[in-house]
């Protein structure tokens, strides 16, 4: 890895407007979804967030070089359609030149910071949607959060609503993640019982003046086919952070039987599996599709 990060510093020292040329002449993907019918996509936006933890690691994914590699690994699998990042991971990988026939999203929002007292107060920090058409990508992913005792939600939904409108006007994917979440202990928590992801899952998809290239970005809960039939919307299901692999390779693939579910997006449990080894998690997801 280390001759990659030579290149990458080389670019962003000498030759800035290397980004540029490097997303001008990527080779698009000519479809979201591969030739299973479905996406697989590699998240890897948490650092922006100041969540780098996994398992045990609380700086796993702050390891920059490391987190290069695992990316670069993965994105070389077979089946796996795209990435999600935000500007200064994605910028890597497009000096790498690995960007090549995937489908990238722009992470949008970043403000919320982990552990922050003022997380749910997420504002757009991150790409706007005029970024991601200028360099030809796919769409952007907006994490919105819904704490119904914090008035800051109500100015979190304006800037994702905003969002998908500034998206969904240039035609590009608004991937909207919306949880039902609580303050506990001075902290935010994601509600991940059924009722509370259905909720959610009705609240964003009802967010903007035009939805025709929104799509959700969900968890996979109990009861996702209650969860999956409360909005017509294309749906991407989500990993988070895995503890038990098999039980989750499982729900996953129960969950993408239902018709609106499209694919996957998934980050840690694949990128830092606990056996050590990326490649075989990443196909072992794609086989689920």
């Amino acid at each position: 890895m280390s001759d990659k990060v030579s290149r990458i510093v080389d670019a962003r020292v000498k030759d800035p407007g290397a980004i540029a040329a490097a997303a001008a002449r990527r080779v698009k993907a000519a479809s979201l979804l591969g030739e299973h019918g479905k996406a697989m996509i590699i998240a890897a936006d948490h650092p922006a967030r100041g969540a780098n933890g996994v398992g045990g690691d609380p700086y796993a994914m702050a390891d920059r070089f490391e987190l290069l590699d695992r990316l670069c690994v993965a994105l070389e699998r077979p089946g796996v359609t795209g990435v999600l990042a935000t500007a200064d991971i994605l910028e890597d990988l497009l000096l790498l030149g690995v960007l090549d026939g995937k489908s990238v999203f722009g992470s949008m929002n970043r403000a919320g910071l982990a552990g922050s007292v003022f997380e749910i107060d997420d504002r757009f920090t991150g790409y706007d949607a005029q970024a991601i058409a200028e360099m030809g990508f796919d769409g952007g992913k907006m994490l919105t959060r819904i704490a119904l005792e914090d008035p800051a939600t109500a100015s979190a939904l304006l800037e994702s609503a905003r969002a998908v409108n500034e998206l969904n006007d240039r035609h590009l994917i608004a991937m909207v993640e919306p949880f039902l979440s609580v303050w506990q202990d001075g902290r935010i928590r994601n509600d991940l019982s059924t009722d509370a992801v259905i909720k959610s899952v009705t609240i964003a998809s009802g967010l903007g003046r035009r939805t025709a290239h929104t799509w959700l970005k969900l968890p996979v809960v109990d009861g996702m086919e209650r969860v999956l039939s409360a909005s017509t919307l294309p749906a991407l299901l989500l990993g988070g952070e895995v503890t038990d692999p098999q039980a989750a390779f499982t729900s996953w693939g129960r969950a993408l039987k239902q018709p609106t579910a499209q694919g996957l997006v998934v980050g840690r449990s694949l990128l830092y599996p606990s056996n050590g080894d990326v490649a075989g998690a990443v196909d072992k997801a794609v086989s689920l599709l």
